[in-house]
């Protein structure tokens, strides 16, 4: 018969230690918050950027046109294919083919028939900007009366009209109106094949209700004039482009200007509900409509001839390429955060472990087996750490409301599982045979077993697996053995720092035992019998100093990249431009060199259209004043070069720069070029890249005194402090009516409209948010490691206490021996987040997070190394152990020896 307990297990050991249940509790609530709001974070920012994709993509490219064509190659449509009762009766079979997570918005669907292209009008009374005639697209489309407001006159009727009719109502919008003078009554003209010109009098004027709903938008023509170019053949010309509204029933009349109009119905999505979870049912969406069941299923019942057409497939590959090149930069982070959690979680259960170990060696010598302690101790961690583990997913669940449930969930639930298994596996683990007292387990004595080799060499056949990986492919291909390359560099240095720290502390011990002084000796002799689970805390030190240096240097690396490329499309802190073949106006250099804070403003002419002697494409010429643009080059760094390199002499041809391919045209003799300001001759002498005056356009850079007609035709300006309204007025009191014809950048203003798409600012706010976790998970690890061996500490100050330790000893005796493992921790993640950034920069690609669709203008951009990212975290690990010793030493001392001193303690 079962004996049954006097207290319950679970409610006694709380009660006995609430202290650590707590500590436990809040680091898995801490813990499993960060594991449950990351997937959902990487959701949000995705969905985000996914819905911001889709939607400044435009209506007329993530719309949805379903067409039927009409007629065929020989013989025009029937009135009764574009009859309007027939098409608003097919439209909810169009819609029933859209299928899930594709979802149309209802309210903003437009259909009806239109001319395949715009049709020229005969009028000579409406506007031709350069003689041309404007064309007009012909729509009889659905439902204006519900999308537009009538503000003259009255909506056209169409009961009347068929193919062999002459003339036709219709209505404008009122840009349409008020661009191409259009009034109520006017009648425009058009060419028939089939007769006689025909009409079109316009009876109303309309305004619509949501001009940038898809119903005005899918096809804007409808809506709002725009300007035209012919081909180029023999030379290009402007004409209008405009729409007329015709009624749905005149749908026919449409036949006698086209033999074959268009029938269509336009269908906006939805993406107001879309999720990145739904992008590859969306691509499937969209391919079956084109060309898959979807599109089977409109063709039984609309017509055999009906296609569908759509950008969303285009638009989504789009956002693919640019989130798969985020991906594996922000796994590096997860990752790296992701092992620092796993190993002080570790190092709480090895903690627990220690200082239950009497506990548990007394229940095994009164027969308690190692299943029932193991299930004991699980229940009673369970306890603690699945109600915290819960309430870290709910307030990760509340912070990040976004983003899917299974991934949170199982973070939060691998986190739980961790705290309650470690501590009772590390505590039963060492009772799983009897044993009188355990041995020493010094770092210096310990000798590695064959397993543990074998799991070194692993790691590091890992290791270098994923480092020639991530060089080799890039981190476009990244995958997880790729993104966790730092962390397997971390393991790596922590285990061979693990084996070499016994040879430092032997070999700075050994002239420390002729000196008379015990006390540093003492503490290298305490540094020295460190057990050997302290591998864990240094894991977790370097692991978390790497991940908060390379995570800092990434975000660095983002900031210098954008404020290079900002330099680079402005050439200076501020840079004025004249109308093309025009000058500034006189006085602005000097009223611009007045604004305070301007350093120095140099001037400059600029020809774009500057023709080679080969009768090639045209170059860029760039006429300067060598001193102050060989200071603007050097501030700027952009192609810098001594002034006397560029100054022209008194005769003989002008030295010049120039971009490789234009010195490989020039070759190297003199050239007699002309300009419109003077002609000169000039000989390369410099191959530059790039200069401030242009980039990405092949250039030749000139001595302006060479040019005897010249005039400034832009102006840069170096310094800060000036705004973008100074500037304005500056321009405004210089140029007077002619101010609208300058154009000025800032280098500022440049840099902040590099504002981070939602790709781009999730992917900085994680690693942000890992290098804080980072560090604060560092911070932990050393508190943890230092509070493990604190009892002994405190014991053995009490000891010597009493034998005549002074204070002050007791101090530096402590601090000594916290200092060896500190310091191996600051130096080791140093020169391991050196190690690692120097081998996996050259294939990590930052330029899809710090210049998004500017990238490619861009080039590449690499990782750079950020000294605060890698001296603050390992100071601040040094500084913490100092101040944590010298806390312990304060307090012991003052303490009362008695309890430290009973007889039998083992400490």
């Amino acid at each position: 018969m079962a004996v049954k307990a006097v207290a319950p297990w679970v409610r006694t050991r709380l009660k006995a230690a609430p202290m650590p249940s707590v500590a436990l509790a809040l680091l898995v609530l801490v813990t499993s918050f960060l594991a449950a709001a990351f997937p959902r974070a990487v959701d949000t920012y995705e969905t985000r950027g996914l819905r911001l994709e889709l939607g400044s993509a435009g209506p007329e490219r993530s719309g949805i046109e379903v067409s039927l064509a009409t007629g065929d190659e020989f013989l025009d449509a029937a009135p009764g294919e574009v009859d309007a009762g027939t098409i608003r009766d097919t439209l909810p079979q169009v819609q029933e083919a859209i299928e899930d997570p594709l979802v149309t918005d209802r309210s903003q669907v437009a259909y009806g028939v239109q001319t395949k292209r715009p049709l020229d009008a005969l009028d000579a009374w409406l506007p031709r900007p350069e003689g041309k005639p404007p064309a007009f697209m012909l729509a009889a489309q659905g439902e204006v009366d519900r999308h537009a407001r009538v503000v003259q006159g009255r909506l056209p009727k169409g009961d009347e009209n068929s193919a062999t009719s002459m003339q036709a109502e219709a209505a404008v919008t009122t840009d349409t109106a008020k661009t191409l003078k259009i009034k109520v009554g006017s009648v425009i003209h058009f060419l028939s094949d089939k007769g006689p010109r025909v009409s079109v009098k316009v009876t109303g004027i309309v305004e619509p209700k949501r001009p940038e709903g898809s119903y005005w938008s899918f096809d804007s023509l409808l809506r709002t004039p725009a300007i035209a170019l012919t081909p180029p053949a023999p030379v290009p010309a402007k004409y209008w482009q405009a729409g007329l509204l015709l009624a749905p029933e005149a749908a026919a009349f449409l036949i006698r200007l086209d033999g074959n109009p268009n029938v269509y119905w336009r269908l906006p999505p939805r993406f107001s509900s879309l999720e990145v979870a739904d992008i590859g049912g969306l691509q499937e969406s969209v391919a079956s409509l084109e060309g898959g069941p979807a599109l089977s299923r409109m063709r039984e019942s609309v017509g055999e001839r009906v296609s569908a057409y759509t950008e969303l497939d285009r638009i989504t590959g789009q956002f693919l390429a640019a989130r798969e090149a985020i991906t594996p930069v922000v796994s590096i982070a997860a990752y790296g955060i992701g092992a620092v959690a796993l190993v002080v979680l570790l190092m709480t259960g090895a903690l627990a472990a220690a200082r239950r170990s009497r506990e548990v060696a007394l229940l095994r010598a009164r027969g308690g087996s190692v299943r029932g302690i193991t299930a004991r101790i699980c229940a009673e961690t369970a306890v603690v750490a699945i109600p915290a583990a819960a309430l870290g997913w709910l307030l990760a669940v509340l912070v990040r409301p976004e983003g899917r449930l299974q991934p949170s969930v199982a973070g939060a639930g691998l986190v739980a599982l961790l705290a309650c298994v470690a501590l009772p596996v590390r505590a039963v683990v060492r009772h799983l045979r009897l044993r009188a007292h355990g041995g020493r387990e010094d770092l210096v004595d310990a000798k590695p077993s064959r397993r543990r080799t074998v799991a070194e060499l692993t790691a590091l056949v890992l290791a270098v697996g994923a480092v020639v990986a991530m060089r080799r492919r890039g981190s476009g291909e990244a995958d997880g053995l790729v993104s966790a390359a730092p962390v397997l560099v971390a393991l790596i240095a922590a285990l061979l720092l693990v084996r070499l720290y016994p040879l430092p502390i032997r070999w700075a011990g050994r002239p420390l035992l002729r000196r008379r002084g015990a006390i540093g000796f003492l503490s290298l002799a305490r540094a020295g019998r460190t057990s050997s689970a302290q591998a864990l805390p240094l894991l977790a030190l370097l692991v978390a100093l790497t991940t908060a240096a390379f995570g800092g240097s990434v975000i660095a690396g983002i900031g210098d990249a954008r404020d290079e490329a900002a330099l680079r499309a402005v050439g200076a802190d501020l840079r004025i431009n004249a109308r093309p073949n025009q000058p500034l106006p006189d006085g602005l250099a000097e009223r611009v060199d007045g604004l305070g804070g301007v350093r120095e403003v140099s001037r400059v002419y600029m020809d774009g259209n500057m023709r080679m002697p080969d009768g090639g494409k045209e170059i860029t010429l760039i006429a300067v004043d060598p001193e102050s643009y060989a200071r603007l080059s050097e501030r700027t760094g952009l192609g810098p070069f001594p002034a006397g390199e560029l100054k022209a002499p008194g005769s003989g041809p002008a030295p010049a720069f120039a971009t490789p391919a234009v010195a490989k045209r020039l070759g190297s003799g003199e050239h007699a070029l002309r300009t419109p300001v003077g002609d000169f001759t000039a000989k390369v002498t410099g191959i530059r890249e790039i200069t401030p005056a242009s980039f990405g356009v092949d250039f030749l850079l000139i001595d302006a005194s060479r040019l005897k007609d010249r005039e400034d035709t832009a102006l840069f300006a170096t310094g800060g402090g000036f705004t973008t309204s100074q500037v304005a007025k500056e321009i405004d009191a210089a140029a007077g009516s002619g101010a609208a014809e300058i154009t000025y950048e800032l280098r500022a203003a440049e840099r902040a409209t590099m504002s981070d798409g939602p790709l781009q600012e999730g992917a900085e706010t994680v690693y942000a948010a890992a290098v804080a976790a980072g560090a604060g998970y560092a911070i932990l690890a050393v508190l943890l490691s230092l509070l493990q061996t604190a009892p002994e500490r405190t014991a053995l100050v009490a000891r010597l206490r009493t034998m005549g330790l002074g204070r002050g000893q007791a101090r530096r005796l402590l601090v000594l021996e916290a200092l060896p493992q500190a310091l191996l921790a600051a130096a080791g993640g140093v020169l391991v987040a050196l190690a690692a950034m120097e081998l996996i920069a050259p294939g990590l690609d930052l330029g899809q997070i710090a210049l998004a669709a500017q990238a490619e203008a861009f080039g590449e951009v690499q990782l750079r190394m950020d000294s605060w990212s890698l001296l603050v975290p390992a100071g601040t690990v040094v500084l913490l152990a100092t101040g944590v010793a010298l806390v312990q030493a304060w307090w012991t001392a003052r303490q009362t020896s008695l309890t430290e001193l009973r007889a039998g303690d083992g400490r």
